[in-house]
């Protein structure tokens, strides 16, 4: 069976960027999805599309086809006093290269990474970690079948990375949405 719309596929990848892996699945641990749901990068999805069970792949993502090029706009400076949490700034969080949850004015979930921390404020960037990178993927398609009804759901049928349950700073790995969004 070919990888094509609606498709549940199975593969193992290495991600290398800057000549170090940054990320892996392995057969042991591959990576599932539904292809064609917008889960992942479009070009991944196009450049593995047609691809059966056994077959390799090995292609490149410029910045513009993952996750686009760093933006100047999304680093910004921020009070220090929107960190506080109960009247005070927990003493392991404005810490360089903390990965924060956060939200914006219209209330839509984001991270940033702390990039300096000064005596009044913080320098976020907003920037994907990946952005204005290469990507240079390789691996195996494990396999492909017809997509069931509970292979449209969220890995652990949560959608925290969505922002459509309430996760408060958890996510569907540490059960922090609690019950209401089905992580346990």
């Amino acid at each position: 069976m070919k990888i094509s719309e609606n498709k549940f596929v199975s593969l193992a990848y290495t991600l290398t960027v800057d000549g170090q892996v940054a990320d892996q699945a392995t057969a042991e641990r591959p990576l599932e999805f539904v292809y064609g749901v917008g889960m992942l990068l479009p070009k991944f999805e196009e450049f593995i599309a047609g691809k059966e069970a056994g077959e390799k792949f090995e292609f490149v993502l410029t910045p513009a086809e993952g996750y686009g090029e760093i933006n100047p706009q999304a680093v910004v400076n921020l009070p220090k006093d929107v960190f506080m949490v109960d009247g005070a700034i927990p003493d392991d969080m404005l810490v360089a290269g903390n990965v924060l949850p956060m939200a914006d004015q219209n209330g839509n979930r984001l991270m940033g990474t702390v990039k300096a921390v000064n005596e009044n404020d913080v320098t976020m960037d907003f920037n994907h970690p990946m952005a204005g990178k290469t990507l240079n993927f390789t691996g195996d398609i494990l396999g492909v079948r017809e997509a069931k009804p509970e292979d449209m759901m969220p890995a652990g049928g949560c959608s925290c990375g969505s922002g459509s349950c309430g996760c408060e700073g958890g996510d569907c790995g540490d059960g922090g949405c609690g019950d209401g969004c089905g992580c346990h």
